[in-house]
Order: structure tokens, then sequence, then C-alpha cells
């Protein structure tokens, strides 16, 4: 698609950004050699098991695993990894690298039929998995109906089988791997690994990501935030969610500071101590998390903290002040999309705005397009290296298709960009209700709901209507909330009568994602039964 006649375009090119293009022109395990090369025994990774590896070690690893694990499989091929966070996912990625196989990682909390779905999209063989991990998660179940579709690998029964060509043939490739790695190479901007999208808008599609993608994410990640080697980043995020991929493990990596991986953020007790202990500086989280974590804490849990990441939600006003007051963070909202490896916007400190999820990254443009019925906003569009290479789709199961135009990727949210380069969300496009001929942003309802009860979690979803062609419904974990309170208080904040539903429905949680993001459609299911 190109550029509207007349349309703004924000940001600035990756020529005008100033990163060094030989950060990005490299492959994912050229980058992680020359990590390697430049602090080979530097404690690059570490998971619950409080046992630090270093970047030598982690080579060492996935080549030798990796010449094990790519038996039976095709030069090019994508392989399911089913792995919470963990070193072993790490050493398995890096595996199917190092001898030119695709990563795709799976989202093991999707259910059996959505994972079905991510296999058949993206023509999956195998699946790499633990044994340990799928009885923890007691996903038993779920494993026994994918192994009719799939091969299903456990690494527990991988190591054993490892023979002594395996571990010579991997131990040359790790001696030197910018000689081995020449046979196995692919361009920097060629597909180097596979995520899936959540699946909430349809079937998962498989967002196909190239070197350079996750590279030049990093890289515009970096030009403005300083870390040193002190720093280390705790990551409850999956990788499975490019969000815990790109900044959760490939930023640290890269970025030569460490990584401290935990396989669920869902550990509210857990993780407040554990980062105290770990000496965490850097946090990544969303609001639901973050605002679940710090109700569990202890003073001074996350005293070492002076970093934050936050995004795939909005960060409530009450979830701010919760960190501010007790712990004296303040929390960093960004955005980003799966396809766009994903950081496209971030606040950061001495450039933020509280309500706005920051400025576009450097390298990014971006523009607006008008959206019938709203007045406010528009479509947003963006165009850079980080944009995905193409999709995976359930038409054409197993086959790379190019979908961006002219670089230009569409996002589907509907935001402003101020005078000063700040961004705000105002909503997905698929979000906005048309009620008695006007659209309603459902995003900017919930927050309404947020203001009225701060200490609650809340959805608006739109289902038919005959009379208005569709109606708001409010889906709450509040036991107060009344369509009474609702009407009060919109009256007096001048919120229009089309905004306000006349419908709540009550439940004990809202079911969230494992990628911290509301699982829309089970909530719209509630609304309507």
């Amino acid at each position: 698609m190109g550029e509207a006649a007349g349309s703004q375009v924000y940001g600035e090119t990756m020529a005008q950004s100033g990163i060094d293009m030989g950060f990005i022109n490299r492959s994912l395990f050229d980058a992680l050699v020359e990590a390697a090369a430049a602090q080979p025994d530097y404690p690059a990774l570490e998971d619950q098991e409080r046992q630090p590896v270093t970047l030598r070690w982690l080579i060492l690893a996935s080549t030798v695993l990796g010449h094990r694990l790519v038996k039976g499989t095709r030069r090019r091929e994508n392989v399911g990894l089913l792995l919470p966070n963990f070193t072993g996912v790490v050493v398995a990625l890096f595996g199917l690298l190092a001898y030119d196989r695709t990563p795709a990682l799976l989202n093991f909390t999707a259910g059996a039929s959505n994972l079905e779905a991510m296999l058949a999209v993206g023509g999956i063989r195998r699946i790499v998995t633990a044994r340990k991990f799928i009885a923890a998660a007691k996903l038993e179940a779920v494993i026994e109906q994918l192994a009719g579709k799939a091969e299903v690998i456990y690494l527990e029964d991988l190591r054993p089988t490892l023979g002594l060509f395996d571990k010579l043939a991997g131990a040359a490739y790790a001696k030197l791997p910018r000689l081995f790695h020449r046979f196995y190479r692919r361009q920097p901007d060629e597909l180097a690994v596979v995520l899936f999208t959540s699946g909430t808008e349809g079937t998962p599609k498989g967002v196909a990501l190239s070197s350079r993608n996750f590279l030049s994410n990093v890289a515009q990640i970096l030009k403005l935030y300083t870390f040193v080697p002190d720093d280390t980043m705790f990551n409850a995020l999956p990788v499975f969610h490019s969000y815990g991929l790109t900044a959760g493990l490939f930023l640290p990596l890269y970025g030569r500071f460490k990584a401290f991986l935990y396989p669920s953020p869902l550990h509210y007790k857990q993780i407040p101590e554990l980062v105290r202990d770990s000496g965490s500086t850097v946090l990544l989280s969303t609001d639901t998390f973050a605002a679940g974590w710090a109700r569990a804490a202890d003073d001074g849990a996350f005293d070492k903290v002076h970093m934050t990441f936050l995004g795939a939600e909005r960060v409530k006003d009450q979830t701010r002040a919760l960190w501010l007051d007790r712990f004296g963070v303040e929390l960093n909202e960004g955005y980003g999309a799966t396809e766009c490896a994903p950081v496209l916007a971030v606040n950061y400190p001495g450039r933020a705005k509280r309500g706005t999820v920051g400025c576009l990254l450097p390298g990014i443009e971006a523009r607006i397009e008008p959206v019938p019925g709203l007045d406010v906003g528009g479509r947003l569009f963006v165009r850079g290296p980080n944009v995905m290479i193409g999709y995976f789709l359930s038409d054409q199961p197993g086959r790379l298709q190019e979908v961006v135009r002219n670089g230009w990727y569409d996002t589907g949210d509907i935001v402003t960009i101020d005078e000063d380069g700040f961004v705000t969300i105002r909503g997905r496009a698929k979000r906005f209700a048309k009620i008695g001929g006007e659209m309603v942003s459902l995003a900017a309802v919930e927050a309404f709901a947020a203001s009225l009860w701060p200490d609650s979690s809340h959805a608006v979803v739109s289902i038919p209507d005959p009379r208005k062609g569709e109606a708001l419904v409010l889906v709450t974990d509040s036991g107060t909330a009344s369509v009474e309170a609702f009407i009060s208080y919109g009256h007096l904040h001048g919120l229009s009568e089309i905004s306000i539903p006349r419908k709540i429905v009550k439940t004990y949680a809202l079911p969230v994602l494992g990628t911290g993001k509301m699982d829309l459609p089970a909530i719209e299911i509630m609304a309507r039964s």
C-alpha cells in the first residue's frame, strides 16, 4: 500500500537514525558468536535453577544439542518449540538456528485446537518439548492430541542419545563457529524465527521474522536505553511472545548484559523475592502481571530495579501509583506488534509522557489514515527494518506469503501522535462499536470503568443489538459495579449516552492469555451468555 496523498509521515528513516548497519546485517547465530567473542565467560543467562551459563557454554550446548536435534528434519524446515522460559529453550532455539532450521515458537497457553492450527499453518512436522514441563503445566492431554499431528521430541530423552560423533561435531562447530556457520548461514533478511498471533481475531497466523527484524529492534532499543554488564533483565514473559523473545532475551544477549528467565508470570508470590534475590535491575512485564507482583511483594523487593518495560496492554494509573508509592519505581509503557518484532514506541527516562506509549523508535516511520466515523485519531501504518517479511496463513499452509506492500504495515490500531511525537493508543480498529451510526472505542469505555472502579479489572465488548446495531457489555471482577453507578458517573464526567454499557456481567476473574492480554473471545462468550 502506498502513501496516501497529503498524509503526514512521522518518525525517521533508518538512514536518519544513525544506527550501526553492521549490527543488524547479521544472522542471529552470528550475532551470538560475536557477543561470545567479546565476552566468552560472561554469565549471560540464568534461570530458576540458579546456575548461570556463559556465552561460550551456550554456543557449545547449542551446537552439540542442535546436531542431534535436527536429525530427521530438512534444511530450512520449521520446527516447533513448546517450551517455557528456561535455559533449555535458548539452547534449543540457537541449536536449530546453528544448523539452518527455523524455530517456530508455540504458545502452550493457547489450547489444543489453536496449537493444532499453528502446526498446520506453519507446516510443522516436529515439536520439541520437555516431559518435566508437560507434567508441571498439566498439558498431557494437549500433547497427546498434538502427537497425532506431529512427531514429539522430549529434551530429556534426547540427551542420553547424544553420541560421540554428535559431541565431537558440536564441539568442533563451537570451536570454529564462523567457519562452520558458513555452511548453514541464512542471509540477514531471510526467515529466522516464526511466532504466532494469539488467535483472538481468527485463526492464528504465523509471523515470519528475519534476523534483521530482530537485530534492528534490539539496535533501536539500545539507541534509547543504556545498559551495563552489571544489569540483569528479569523476564517471566514467555519467549513464544515477541515481547518476551526480543526484549526479554535478545536484548540482553546482544546488549551484553544478563537475562534471567522465569517460566511463568502468574507466580505472583514467588517472583518478587526472586527479583530481589537475583539482583535484577531491569524488569519486563505487562500491567496485569506488574499489578499482581506489586500486591504480593514485600517492601524492598524491587529496590534494585531501575528500569522497567511494560507493554501488551494499557498501563493503568492505579498500577503506576502502586509501584511509585511503594517501590519508587516508574513504569515505562511501550507499544508494539508481533509483526514488528515487536517494539514500535517507548517511554524512557528523560522522555516520557503518561497516558501515551512514548515516541516512535529510531528508524521507524509512521502515518495515520482517517477512519470513517472517527473525529479523533486514525489507523496507524508503520514502516521500518523491524517490520516482518510475511505470514504463514491457513489458506496456504507451510508457505511463506509476502503481505506487506511497499514496506508499510497496517497495525490495525487507532492512534494519535501529538506535536512532541508521543503516540496515544485510542483502540483497535476491530475494537470499535458502531452504535446509532457513531463509532465508540471499547478501550475508552474500559478506561472510564477503570477510573470508576480502580481496584478491579474490566473489559468492554460489543454484542449484536436489533435496534442500535451493537450494544456494549461491561465484564468486570468488581463486586460493586452497577449500571446505575456507571450512568451517574458518566453523566457527571460528560460521557455520551451511547458509550455507557447497559449490561454488566460480573466474574471472579477475567480470563487472560499467556501474554498478559485479555482473552477477548472468552470474554465475549461471557458477555453473550
